[in-house]
């Protein structure tokens, strides 16, 4: 059970964070139902289930767990204002997760009458470990910027010359650092990680005077490094039976 729930989620994490441009996403909330990539983005998480499965005698488990990725976009699409978007975007991305979890167990449950395992084997965690490893990239990355939307960014940072998308990438660098760090049981490495962020921008901000821009990086570095701490502590507390 745990190995089909892992293919599922990195199903899901590859269709809705790693191949949905910005212009489906615009395109779906301008035209909601009546957007083509709306039905284009399901059909490929069913592709993409289909794909890491592979398995025929689940086909109608991927299909409903599809048409209920339809219907939940679909009514985030309708319900959603600007005012609520973030507030569905983690509605959204909690239903989707709750999906699968409740129709594989059912599927469990009642079509192959068994008790739903627990443990996992070697090859799931590995999966696990590759489905951490890409929740901390792109997924974290938009999931902060929703999280930003709260605040108008553009003006603090506008004035400040940087390489482009140069910040994305070092909160993905240091997301994925600080999971390594913490799996391998060298938490202190994590300390030395922030000291060494702290040196060199904060430093920089201080003698800017920015107290908007120093909060907004302190409240970035601390999202970062807690949700990295926390996919890593839930990553060694599943228990392996090989």
């Amino acid at each position: 059970m745990i190995l089909l729930i892992l293919n599922l989620l990195l199903a899901h994490l590859i269709g809705d964070f790693f191949i949905q441009p910005k212009k489906w996403v615009k395109d779906k909330e301008k035209k909601k139902l009546k957007s083509v990539w709306l039905y284009i983005h399901v059909a490929i998480h069913i592709v993409l289930m289909v794909i890491l499965v592979w398995d025929s005698s689940k086909i109608l488990l991927i299909l409903g767990i599809g048409a209920l990725h339809l219907l939940i976009d679909a009514l985030k699409l309708l319900l959603q204002k600007k005012k609520t978007k973030r507030f569905y975007f983690f509605l959204d991305q909690v239903l989707h997760i709750i999906t699968i979890f409740g129709l594989v167990y059912l599927y469990y449950k009642l079509c192959l009458n068994s008790d739903p395992l627990i443990s996992i084997n070697l090859n799931s965690k590995l999966l696990l470990l590759l489905i951490c490893i890409a929740f901390l990239t792109k997924p974290t990355s938009l999931i902060m910027k929703t999280v930003f939307t709260k605040w108008n960014i553009s003006e603090l940072t506008e004035n400040n010359e940087s390489l482009k998308d140069a910040g994305n990438y070092i909160g993905i660098l240091e997301r994925i650092l600080v999971f390594i760090f913490i799996i391998v049981g060298h938490w202190e490495a994590v300390g030395f990680l922030i000291t060494a962020k702290s040196v060199f921008r904060f430093g920089d901000l201080s003698s800017t005077k920015e107290r908007k821009l120093t909060e907004y990086i302190l409240i970035g570095t601390l999202i970062s490094f807690g949700i990295a701490i926390v996919i890593s502590i839930l990553y060694l507390n599943i228990k392996v039976y090989v």
